[in-house]
């Protein structure tokens, strides 16, 4: 599959047409409220479903509560060792990589600053965090498991963000397209899945080739699961790797909005830290894994850490070894890791169970009539284009 300007404007125009109809009927009949209040009971796969639900509700329930058919369970297990096996890791850069990255993206940047309000992050880390906890538990796609019925929550937020910006004249279709279009849920595809795989390498964690694949391969699968056009995704690293690549290249720059969230999730994660010695760290770690020009874009500090975090490699590396070489120390390691998640989780949703809604009202003050403000996009330096 290549990619090309021409056919990542066309994944612009286009949203969710199942989700996109479902929120469309329960905003015009009146029954969003009822809904939420009623899908707070409705948080593992398998269980009845409320009396009283939308009958809109209740069908796209029906026929969203399976996995896709042609998933590879065999992958999907490869896939959640591999979780279990660098989960502090993998969380690291979800934390620190991926999300940034969303912030790099002015139009993403916006988005997620009026789906939350800009006053809440520890909400929206929470439910990233959270959502995908779920994902790589064994039972994740069972009855009985989590996973299911926060991604098709999920799925009916995107369309009820997207059904707000466009009845309200709020956004720019002219210039930006559909609001979470099907361009930018693949996007946001790339930065928790390949993204955090070359997290990972910069890092210096040692991973399989067939262990990266089969966390990939889940993400597409999570994919499906939130409306992702199938004809349209990378369906291997190489594929990935073209569009993440033109994707940023069209879109990433500098905003008022990615810097705010920067700025929110650094203070979120010094509040985690410990004290006070290693706040420092996390602007360090930012930097190290999303770059100094993403990282001067998005206003994040420089510190005496920014040389000490380049040291996290070695260190890993040292642990990386006894991990290999003891199994009780592979048994400790994986153990402070599940731990150290856990508490990051904990610290993050302060005991609390996030529940996935729809929103009855965005903030009033997104965006003007007209939309969000065009940015300026970003190339690389002439200097530095390889040729084709």
């Amino acid at each position: 599959m290549t990619f090309t300007e021409a056919s990542m404007d066309a994944l612009r125009q286009s949203g969710d047409e199942l989700a996109d109809a479902v929120v469309a009927t329960l905003f015009e009949r009146g029954e969003v409220g009822r809904f939420n209040t009623l899908m707070r009971y409705v948080s593992t796969a398998g269980a009845p479903l409320p009396d009283g639900l939308p009958d809109v509700a209740r069908e796209y329930l029906h026929t969203t509560g399976v996995p896709p058919s042609w998933v590879d369970w065999g992958e999907m297990e490869k896939a959640r060792l591999f979780f279990l096996d660098n989960n502090v890791h993998i969380s690291t850069a979800l934390s620190f990589a991926s999300m940034p990255a969303c912030y790099v993206v002015p139009h993403v940047a916006r988005l997620l600053s009026a789906t939350h309000g800009l006053d809440y992050p520890s909400k929206r880390m929470a439910e990233t965090g959270q959502f995908t906890v779920h994902l790589m538990r064994p039972d994740a796609f069972e009855a009985g498991g989590r996973f299911l019925p926060a991604a098709q929550k999920v799925r009916l937020l995107h369309a009820s963000i997207r059904h707000h910006l466009l009845r309200e004249d709020r956004w720019d279709t002219g210039t930006l397209g559909t609001p979470i279009c099907q361009e930018d849920m693949i996007g946001g595809q790339m930065f928790f899945s390949l993204l955090v795989l070359d997290s990972l390498h910069r890092l210096g964690i040692h991973m399989s080739v067939e262990g990266a694949e089969a966390y990939f391969y889940a993400w597409r699968v999570v994919g499906a699961i939130l409306g992702v056009d199938q004809d349209a995704v990378p369906k291997n690293l190489e594929e990935a790797r073209e569009f993440l690549d033109l994707y940023m290249i069209r879109h990433m720059g500098p905003s008022e909005e990615g810097a705010h969230l920067t700025r929110q999730l650094i203070d979120l994660y010094e509040e985690v830290v410990p004290g006070t010695f290693l706040d420092p760290v996390v602007s360090a770690l930012i930097r190290h894994l999303i770059g100094d020009t993403c990282a001067d874009w998005l206003q994040v500090p420089r510190g005496t850490w920014d040389s000490v975090v380049k040291l996290v490699p070695g260190l890993l590396g040292v642990l990386e070894t006894i991990e290999d070489r003891s199994p009780l120390g592979a048994w400790a390691l994986d153990r402070l890791g599940h731990l150290t998640t856990v508490f990051e989780l904990s610290s993050l949703t302060r005991g609390r169970v996030m529940h996935y809604a729809i929103p009855e009202e965005l903030k009033k003050d997104f965006g003007v009539a007209g939309g969000v403000p065009r940015t300026r996009r970003w190339a690389p330096p002439a200097a530095t284009v390889a040729p084709r």
